[in-house]
C-alpha cells in the first residue's frame, strides 16, 4: 500500500504525464471527436452572401430595412464518466505494468483530456458491486481528486458484475454523457444493459488485457490461479494442445465481447499492457473526428 507521500508523488507524475498527452499530442483531438449537447444562439449579424436563408431573422430584418442572420454555436460541455472495473484480475500483469496500472494512466488522461475542455467528469468504480461513485464535476482540483482515487482505489469485492454498473451510470446518469468502460471484460452478462445505454449515450469500451491472458508461455507443470475465485489448476504449458485452448479461450472472449458492443452500436477498443496507449486513443479520436 502506497503511503501518503508516495501517493501525492504518484499523483503529480501523473498530472504531468496526463497534461503532456493532452496538451501536446491529443492538440484538440478529443473535442474534435465529441460532439455538444446541440446548438445555442449566440448572437444575430449582417447577411452575408452565401449564408443560409433558413437562419435569416426577419423580425431584426425589418426592424433595421437590412438582412441580418442568427449565429449559433455548440453547446460543448459534457459529462464524462468513467467506468472503472477495479475487481482483483485487474491486478494481474506480466509485461510492463498491472491493467490495473494501465487503466489508472488512461484514467487520469482522459480524465484530464475532459477537464481541459471544460467538461465534467464523474467516476463509478466497481466490482461485482459499486464500490465508489465521484459525481460528475469539473475543475483541477477535481481532476486531482479522481487521479488519487484512481490510485487508492481498493475493492471490498473480487468479482466483476459490469451488469450492475451499466444499471448504476443508466439510474445516476440524467443527460446524455460519454461513457468510457475500462475493464478486462471478464464477465458474459452485460449484453442487456449495454443495449439500454448505447442509444442514449456515448460509449466507449476499453477492453485491457495482459500477453499472457492470451498466450500461455511454455514453462511445463504451472499452477494457474482464476484471480476472481481464488481457484487453482495445474497446467502443462508444454502441451501445444493446452496452449492452443488457453489461447482460443481468449478470443472467444474477446469475440464475444466486441460482438456485444458491435450489437449495442457502441465502439470498443482493446489495450495490451505493454501497448502505445497514446497511438491507439490518438488513431480513436481522429476516426471519430472523420466520421462526426
Amino acid at each position: 500500500m502506497l503511503t501518503p507521500a508516495e501517493i501525492a508523488k504518484k499523483v503529480k507524475e501523473l498530472e504531468i504525464i496526463s497534461r503532456r498527452i493532452t496538451t501536446h499530442l491529443f492538440s484538440g483531438q478529443y473535442h474534435s471527436a465529441f460532439r455538444g449537447k446541440g446548438m445555442r444562439f449566440k448572437e444575430v449579424r449582417e447577411y452575408y452572401h452565401g449564408d443560409d436563408v433558413r437562419f435569416i431573422d426577419w423580425n431584426v430584418s425589418a426592424r433595421y430595412s437590412h438582412l441580418f442572420t442568427k449565429v449559433f454555436e455548440e453547446e460543448r460541455e459534457l459529462t464524462v464518466i468513467l467506468m472503472v472495473d477495479i475487481s482483483k484480475s485487474s491486478l494481474f500483469g506480466t509485461s510492463q505494468r498491472r491493467k490495473r496500472d494501465l487503466i489508472t494512466e488512461v484514467g487520469a488522461v482522459l480524465t484530464f483530456s475532459a477537464i481541459n475542455n471544460n467538461d465534467k467528469v464523474g467516476v463509478i468504480f466497481f466490482t461485482d458491486k459499486i464500490e465508489k461513485y465521484i459525481p460528475p464535476k469539473g475543475g483541477k482540483n477535481h481532476a486531482l481528486y479522481i487521479v488519487r482515487e484512481l490510485l487508492t482505489a481498493h475493492p471490498q469485492n473480487g468479482k466483476t458484475n459490469i451488469s450492475e454498473a451499466l444499471h448504476f451510470f443508466n439510474r445516476n446518469t440524467r443527460q446524455k454523457s460519454i461513457a468510457f468502460i475500462m475493464s478486462d471484460f471478464i464477465d458474459d452478462n452485460y449484453e442487456s444493459g449495454l443495449k439500454v445505454i448505447a442509444p442514449r449515450h456515448d460509449v466507449i469500451g476499453l477492453h485491457v488485457y495482459d500477453k499472457m491472458d492470451n498466450q500461455l508461455p511454455e514453462m511445463g507443470m504451472v499452477k494457474v490461479e482464476e484471480w476472481e475465485t481464488g481457484k487453482t489448476v495445474w497446467l502443462d504449458s508444454s502441451d501445444k494442445l493446452i496452449r492452443h485452448q488457453y489461447h482460443q479461450n481468449f478470443i472467444n472472449r474477446s469475440t464475444h465481447c466486441k460482438n456485444i458492443f458491435a450489437k449495442a452500436g457502441a465502439d470498443l477498443l482493446h489495450l495490451q499492457t505493454s501497448d502505445d496507449y497514446v497511438k491507439i486513443l490518438q488513431q480513436f479520436f481522429k476516426r471519430r473526428k472523420v466520421n462526426r
